[in-house]
């Protein structure tokens, strides 16, 4: 289970996100980015950053420390912008928190050029789970303390928008030429024998355990939704010559 904290005070909506997350303030002193269960995307949204994002902190990418946020609505009534207090209201128990980085500043490839080793690990990492939102128009990177720092990782695992068409994303071909680092990977090949004989099913037990239940709403036709995430990222691991053909160049 992730750490869980208390939201003491809800500091500022951070508007660059659909979702609105928030900077939030928590009871063990720590600050983090919110992301809220009643935001339009709902809990799905934050089961794919908790199975992408501890994957990827597995794989051993850099991905800031997440946290489950018990939120009491009450804290809404001291918030003047009507849409953060719907948000909030709607919002209540748990929800996801992201350890804030202060001083972080976004991935520009002119200022910070990427290691290509780091670019090729982070493209088969998104490769796999399907990010779509990598792109320059969004990187989601952050440089922070001359690191890079992967976030926002909603937009992951689109199989589970529809689980009776999932197995036939099993095997869809990652689409290279949106992604902010395509370029800037090299050795493929090599990070692919690295990285997918880690991918095993007690590692992807292990993450998926993560989820809190109450974010795991009911899927017509899936018994077991933990094992279906599991059985379905470990399909998929087992063939990346096929969504991610350069890596058998």
């Amino acid at each position: 289970m992730l750490p869980t904290v208390t939201a003491t005070r809800y500091v500022t909506p951070l508007r660059e996100g659909g979702s609105l997350p928030g900077l939030v303030e928590c009871d063990d002193l720590g600050t983090y980015v919110v992301k809220f269960t009643g935001a339009g995307q709902g809990p799905k949204a934050l089961v794919a950053e908790v199975i992408a994002g501890e994957l990827a902190r597995r794989l051993g990418l850099r991905v800031p420390d997440l946290v489950l946020v018990d939120l009491d609505p009450v804290i809404a009534r001291a918030e003047p912008d009507e849409e953060v207090q719907d948000l909030l209201r709607a919002s209540p128990g748990l929800n996801l928190g992201l350890d804030y980085l202060p001083g972080s500043l976004g991935f520009d490839a002119a200022a910070f050029p990427p290691d290509p080793e780091l670019s090729a690990r982070i493209l088969w990492f998104d490769a796999l789970v399907g990010n779509v939102d990598r792109s320059w128009r969004n990187t989601n990177l952050l440089m922070w303390h001359g690191d890079l720092w992967l976030i926002d990782h909603g937009a992951s695992l689109y199989f589970h928008h529809n689980w009776p068409r999932a197995s036939t994303n099993i095997l869809r071909v990652y689409d290279v030429n949106d992604h902010v680092l395509t370029q800037f990977a090299k050795g493929l090949p090599a990070v692919n024998a690295e990285l997918q004989p880690l991918v095993t099913r007690e590692l992807l037990t292990e993450v998926v355990a993560l989820v809190p239940e109450e974010w795991l709403l009911p899927e017509d036709g899936v018994a077991d939704l933990r094992g279906a995430y599991v059985e379905h990222l470990l399909a998929r691991a087992a063939a990346p010559e096929v969504w991610l053909p350069a890596v058998a160049q």
